[in-house]
């Protein structure tokens, strides 16, 4: 419980946010460089705070419709305000590598955010398969 804090968390503050007396830390653009998962940046992250304070925000965008009919949607995480894009799908596999990582998973479904038109379905299924907790938020 208590105050999560995220918006530009890095290894050199995140400790600071703590004891200033939030719960946890929330991070997303700083463990992607270059589109990619930054290991380095997200294990010094861990060493610095410890995985039961981190919270990794994969806010995603849809990417496209899968190979045939009824082939489920695929979504990659964005950052920086939702508007750089990463290879990183949300997939079964890759939040059960993360979580490895941190204690939580915070992810906008950033397509239907603010629209009130009803929740991304196919990814909210993909995100029950996590074995760490999730917020979800977008469409509501």
């Amino acid at each position: 419980g208590g105050l999560q804090v995220g918006g530009g968390v890095t290894a050199d503050n995140a400790k600071e946010y703590l004891q200033a007396g939030a719960s946890h830390v929330i991070v997303t653009s700083h463990v992607f460089h270059d589109g990619k998962v930054d290991m380095d940046r997200l294990k010094a992250l861990v060493a610095v705070v410890g995985k039961t304070r981190l919270v990794l925000d994969l806010s995603c965008r849809r990417v496209a419709q899968g190979e045939g009919s009824g082939s489920a949607p695929v979504y990659k995480v964005v950052t920086d305000r939702w508007q750089k894009w990463t290879d990183l799908e949300v997939t079964e596999e890759t939040l059960k590598e993360l979580s490895e990582h941190c204690s939580e998973f915070l992810v906008h479904g950033v397509d239907v955010e603010g629209l009130q038109s009803g929740i991304e379905e196919p990814l909210v299924q993909i995100l029950a398969t996590s074995p760490i907790p999730v917020t979800y938020a977008g469409g509501v």
